[in-house]
């Protein structure tokens, strides 16, 4: 039987490779983000690549009201939702905390944290109705090795890990699993929005190593939803292989 899978932040980066990955497995997808334009290309693009059946909902996951309002109305549209991808995330700035820009900690925290504690909320409701689901949420290896002025990017992705932890604690009874995704150093526009646009920094951090690509944790993300019933796999670090740990990189 076909799944549903929802994947937030979709169109772009691990997202849109994400989606990608599970069409290619066969599944069915609710694909959100921010612009319409880009949901719709890639609607189009795997419904007639693959086969499957993708709906598509414009949501900024910062945006609680919003949230609360849309979420449980797509969830009941698809029949539920049997594994959730919190992949909506990004970085701001890379300063000093005491020269960080409190707009640029604010975005983050929003995003990374209370995003994916809105959308989650509104989902794992009907998962345990139905008792089953899976919820997967991109951490970082910045939530495990904290870096020099990554103070707050750092901390969310650290509230990513206890986040999954303490969910997959309360609902211990149920058939619900969660895991946690840690990423390294994977190259995507994710320095380019850290930069504010700034094209020329974004591109200065991958230089002399071969990052991972986004395919590759997708690929790891539909590996961890496809284990039997009885296996739940709670977290995955991924690092290139010239990278020790967050911001350790050999460079050649």
């Amino acid at each position: 039987m076909k799944r549903m899978v929802m994947v937030t932040g979709a169109t772009a980066g691990i997202g849109r490779e994400t989606a990608i990955a599970f069409a290619k497995n066969g599944d069915n997808l609710l694909l959100c983000a921010r612009r319409q334009d880009k949901l719709q290309a890639l609607k189009e693009d795997i419904e007639k690549e693959y086969g499957v059946q993708v709906a598509t909902f414009i949501l900024d996951v910062r945006n609680r009201k919003d949230v609360e309002a849309i979420v449980p109305k797509m969830v009941a549209q698809v029949g539920g939702v049997d594994v959730l991808v919190n992949n909506a995330g990004l970085a701001q700035g890379l300063d000093s905390f005491e020269d960080s820009s409190i707009d640029d900690m604010e975005t983050m925290i929003d995003t990374n944290v209370k995003g994916l504690l809105y959308v989650t909320r509104m989902v794992l409701p009907d998962m345990l109705k139905r008792n089953k689901g899976h919820i997967v949420n991109m951490g970082s290896t910045a939530g495990i090795y904290a870096y020099a002025k990554g103070a707050v990017y750092c901390a969310t992705k650290a509230a990513v890990k206890a986040l999954s932890d303490g969910i997959r604690i309360d609902t211990i009874e149920s058939d619900i699993k969660v895991t946690t995704i840690q990423p390294g150093i994977v190259e995507t526009d994710f320095s380019k929005v850290r930069f504010h646009g700034d094209q020329k920094k974004a591109d200065a951090v991958y230089q002399g190593v071969e990052a991972l690509k986004p395919e590759d944790i997708a690929e790891v993300v539909v590996f961890v939803a496809n284990q039997p019933k009885r296996v739940q796999i709670s977290d995955v670090t991924i690092m290139a292989n010239q990278q020790a740990t967050g911001f350790t990189i050999a460079r050649k």
